[in-house]
């Protein structure tokens, strides 16, 4: 038999995660047989507050795990020892992570040990080598292993999933929530007086937005990127480079060396998540070596080239929305001239149908979840 209500207990340490979770949160927490407990490993408070307020999430428990300098391994020693507690407290019917942090892949492992089922948003994603990206890529793997529910973005999630023998009932093709998050952006319409001030003084050129963050793009090969993308402001008068700059030092001290001092090159702190919205929707092009921005530009209908070696996300090249660099910073050289010479680029991906969804992706999820835990059909 069935329960008349159900505990959904959502664990988040980025500003990716809580983006993508937060609409499926905010579901959870209007139905009336459902509670949300939300809780947040507290690695990145600067960039996850502002998140927090924006989609208006309550924080019930903060993991508090931040240090200096941590790796992979101290920050999944930490949210595994510190979440237990909060689960045997709590006592949820169901634990929801997004994704493939260490976060997430040591909170699936806590609610493995406690009993707590556990599901997967953005179940699914793979790239061919289980070393990048790293440590995300063999996260995700483990993940599968440690999860019930599988909430695949994608028809090729779903696929993957089964071939690596997830049963087929515990996979529910929902889309990816990022897109419902980008609409209620927009919907919303606001940005900052300090967004609308970069927008204005940058009006007249192509927008060049640029981020860049991953493991496996430090040192030489986000230096050598770097450069290529400096000498092609230098060389195309009529464009400019809008770079909110991630505040790992490791980004900061390249961004220092390589792109200071360009009259036409603007370094930004993180932006808030609605201005960074505003400012993809208004780019000529988008180079980044994020996963979200991979789901956020087919949903913008921006030109994105992927500056990685591969991709979990193969449906955005397929779409024609985005372009994989590959080798290095001699192809990233080759491919902005070539999207700077074609120009017809964006009005096709303007007829592009978003392989990544159409913004219902939090209530197929929620649907699943009231057929789990509550015992109502559901329809996905």
């Amino acid at each position: 038999m069935k329960a008349s209500s159900a505990k959904v207990l959502s664990v988040f340490g980025t500003r990716p995660e809580a983006i993508k979770l937060a609409p499926v949160i905010r579901a959870i927490a209007a139905h009336p047989r459902l509670s949300a407990i939300n809780v947040i490993s507290g690695q990145h408070t600067t960039l996850l507050d502002p998140i927090v307020r924006l989609f208006e999430l309550e924080v019930h428990h903060n993991l508090a795990i931040m240090q200096p300098e941590q790796t992979p391994t101290q920050v999944c020693a930490r949210v595994l020892g510190l979440l237990e507690p909060v689960l045997q407290e709590e006592r949820p019917d169901l634990l929801l992570v997004q994704g493939d942090t260490s976060t997430v892949l040591a909170a699936s492992l806590a609610g493995f040990h406690c009993g707590v089922p556990v599901g997967h948003v953005e179940a699914g994603l793979r790239t061919s080598d289980p070393r990048s990206p790293f440590p995300e890529e063999m996260n995700r793997r483990l993940v599968t292993r440690l999860a019930r529910y599988h909430f695949a973005a994608t028809p090729r999630n779903r696929e993957t999933l089964l071939r690596e023998g997830v049963p087929e009932a515990q996979i529910i093709v929902t889309g990816n929530p990022v897109v419902d998050a980008l609409q209620m952006i927009r919907a919303r319409g606001a940005q900052s007086v300090q967004a609308e001030q970069l927008l204005e003084s940058t009006a007249g050129w192509k927008r060049l937005t640029v981020t860049t963050h991953r493991r496996e793009s430090f040192g030489a090969r986000m230096e050598g990127n770097l450069r290529v993308l400096r000498e092609f402001i230098e060389s195309h008068d009529d464009t400019c480079m809008v770079f909110p700059v991630h505040p790992n030092p490791k980004v900061t001290t390249a961004v220092d060396r390589v792109l200071r001092g360009h009259p036409r090159i603007r370094l930004l702190a993180p932006l808030d998540y609605q201005d960074f919205v505003a400012l993809l929707s208004a780019s000529w092009l988008v180079v980044s070596d994020s996963g979200g921005v991979q789901e956020e530009a087919p949903s913008l209908g921006v030109p994105l080239l992927v500056a990685r070696e591969n991709t979990e996300r193969p449906e955005a090249i397929e779409s024609g929305v985005a372009r994989l660099v590959g080798e290095g910073p001699e192809k990233l050289a080759r491919m902005l001239q070539e999207a700077y010479q074609e120009g017809e680029w964006r009005s096709r991906i303007l007829q592009t149908e978003n392989p990544f969804g159409r913004g219902d992706s939090a209530q197929r999820i929620l649907a699943a979840i009231e057929g789990a835990l509550l015992g109502k059909a559901h329809h996905v």
